[in-house]
């Protein structure tokens, strides 16, 4: 059945459209980045150590990045704004849960465990009715702007809004803060118009759904062992890989057998969209990554407060929202294949110039040049790199290529966090914030690699 995506005369102005589904992509990247700066103020609080609170932050992003594909196919099942809702629903018990946590367990459960359940099932509704509602390359750029905008302040000025209400009050207010901001979403998506209808009889792949998840898991859990133990790490490693083979063997079969699998193959056929994916990962991986190995440093090395450390971060919240919201004047411009690679670019010489002016410098200026560049770099290439994957798939797919999209970048989040704990949180001196950041460019310059693979042209709807 042929459904047209544009909104009717009834429908809210795309101002009221943009507003919750903004809000609630704000909300959930605020939520991934703004316990960087309460790492000492909760590992007191709550008895337990930096590593401690790392993983909490880690498992918060590596459920979003395991459950995000079968909450994209949910979402047609169900309905787009009904798993909205409900995502944030539960996301705000689990924000309730985490303020009143009594310890670290409490805190996983509700941060990690209920958060980023809520944020797999509301995340995919956001993008999949961006796509929908905005049908020309322009418009859905500038959409697609306007939630990577929120969803970049989000996780570059989670810091800074965290370490404002940690010091004024605690950090469990924080907590009490993203609860609000649900409410507010939800008040706010009462107008929100869903242009297609749920499908009831839509299957859903429990067997795919389990095998994907698993093996995200498991490859993300071998990268926290690294610094434990080796052998643990490359059988984690392993065991994931082989799992994830398990599910690519899975889904060929139900293709075969005629049966629904949780992702057509044909999503992997794109070469456009391959690639898209992978620079998306390693923009989060970047983004997160740096959050994490600068916040670290900065409270256990040079002994800034909360506030202290979110005003530093203030540079790069700048950055990325400048080019974030440029980014509609930038796609009529520009290739976006070239956007993303100034992107790249931008950010790895961001890495270089905050490690040759914060190192051995005690200055806490030093780090606002490297900041400012690296939030521009981020922001400059985030909204085209969606933008190409969202518009290689007609409507159809948009469930199936949404979950997929989010649940690689939400990977990329909980790669780059263990990546960069792993080598900042074994002995969080000087040489490792160094040596983590290096890692960090090296693999932006792969990113640069990968976009430049991307095909010129401007990147069109299917």
């Amino acid at each position: 059945m042929t459904v047209q995506p544009a909104p009717n005369k009834s429908a809210p102005w795309p101002r009221e459209v943009l507003a919750p589904l903004a809000l609630a992509q704000f909300v959930c990247s605020f939520a991934g980045s703004n316990m960087t700066v309460m790492i000492q103020d909760i590992s007191k609080d709550l008895h337990t150590t930096v590593q401690g609170v790392q993983t909490a932050i880690t498992v918060f992003l590596l459920v979003m990045a395991a459950l995000m594909i079968p909450g994209g196919i949910l979402t047609d099942r169900y309905g787009r704004k009904r798993c909205l809702v409900v995502g944030l629903a539960i996301y705000g018990v689990g924000a309730l849960l985490s303020a009143a946590a009594p310890g670290l367990g409490v805190l996983i459960l509700g941060n990690s465990i209920l958060e980023g359940v809520g944020t797999a099932l509301l995340i995919p509704p956001v993008y999949i009715l961006i796509t929908l509602l905005f049908t020309q390359v322009t418009d859905r750029a500038r959409a697609f702007g306007a939630i990577m905008a929120m969803a970049g302040i989000g996780a570059a000025a989670g810091p800074l809004i965290g370490g404002l209400i940690t010091t004024a009050i605690s950090w469990r207010a924080a907590f009490v803060f993203q609860a609000l901001v649900v409410v507010v979403i939800i008040v706010l998506s009462r107008r929100l118009h869903d242009p297609l209808p749920p499908d009831p009889e839509r299957d859903f792949d429990t067997g795919g759904a389990v095998l994907s998840a698993s093996g995200l898991v498991l490859v993300v859990l071998g990268i926290l062992a690294a610094d434990d133990n080796g052998w643990l790490m490359l059988g984690l490693l392993l065991a994931g890989a082989l799992v994830l083979t398990g599910f690519f063997r899975w889904v060929r079969a139900k293709e075969r057998r005629g049966a629904q699998p949780l992702l057509p193959t044909v999503l992997f056929s794109n070469h456009t969209s391959n690639l898209g994916l992978i620079t998306q990962h390693i923009q989060w991986l970047l983004l997160m990554g740096i959050s994490f190995v600068v916040a670290t440093y900065l409270q256990v090395v040079r002994g800034y407060d909360a506030i202290g450390t979110g005003v530093i971060f203030t540079a790069s919240t700048v950055g990325l929202l400048v080019s974030s919201l440029g980014a509609e004047r930038f796609a009529r411009r520009r290739e976006q294949r070239t956007l993303v690679m100034a992107g790249f670019a931008t950010t790895v010489c961001g890495i270089g110039v905050l490690i040759g002016l914060a190192h051995g410098s005690p200055h806490a200026w030093t780090f606002t040049p490297g900041l400012l560049l690296i939030g521009l770099g981020l922001g400059l290439m985030l909204t085209p790199s969606v933008n190409v994957v969202q518009s290689s798939f007609p409507e159809e797919l948009q469930g199936e290529i949404s979950g997929l999209s989010r649940s690689i970048s939400n990977l990329g989040s909980s790669v780059g966090t263990a990546i960069a704990g792993t080598i900042l949180v074994a002995d969080p001196a000087v040489g490792p914030y160094a040596v983590a950041l290096i890692v960090l460019a090296v693999i932006g310059l792969g990113g640069l690699v990968t976009a430049a693979l991307l095909p010129r042209g401007r990147e069109r709807q299917a």
